[in-house]
């Protein structure tokens, strides 16, 4: 009887596990649908990378903060030719002088095929010459890929001092 018991716990606990993890990734689709809005809403024009990069991902709620030492975080999600095809995972480390915290929404251009298996291989690392763009009117219409990638920032709030070096890592996570 307990081990039936034990069994039926640990059954319990794993369905409790999966339906936290698909709120928290409907949760993730729907701010990085608002994260979308609202970078189109600041430069319509970058409605044209959307549509022509080979893939993208979305992070909404990226998260940074250091002294001295700082690092950043964030969840979101992938699209290739327009349609979700799974779920990515930002983190970063800087050194230098930094002070502050910040809270902002990412969106990373793939220009082509080989930049975007890379990323979906986990193999992406951008550097600190892969500079985001601060999304604003206009901004897209003068974007250059780098290595196959263009980057966008959208502060949400906060406040940052930085002059640091470091590089984001992603993980992909297919549907």
């Amino acid at each position: 009887m307990k081990k039936l018991a034990f069994t039926f716990f640990f059954a319990l606990m794993a369905i409790v596990a999966f339906a936290q993890s698909d709120r928290k990734d409907k949760q993730i689709e729907e701010d990085s649908m608002d994260a979308k809005a609202a970078f189109l809403e600041e430069d319509e024009s970058m409605q044209e990378l959307f549509d022509s990069s080979y893939g993208y991902i979305i992070l909404p709620n990226v998260g940074k903060g250091g002294f001295g030492i700082g690092g950043a975080a964030g969840n979101g999600v992938a699209f290739q030719g327009g349609k979700q095809v799974g779920y990515a995972k930002m983190t970063q480390v800087t050194i230098g002088f930094q002070a502050g915290g910040q809270a902002y929404s990412e969106v990373v251009f793939f220009e082509d095929e080989e930049a975007f298996a890379r990323f979906k291989s986990n193999n992406i690392e951008m550097s600190a010459q892969v500079s985001a763009v601060a999304a604003a009117s206009g901004a897209s219409a003068n974007a250059k890929y780098v290595d196959g990638v263009a980057v966008f920032t959208r502060t949400k709030g906060g406040l940052m001092y930085e002059a640091s070096v470091g590089g984001q890592q992603f993980k992909f996570r297919e549907l």
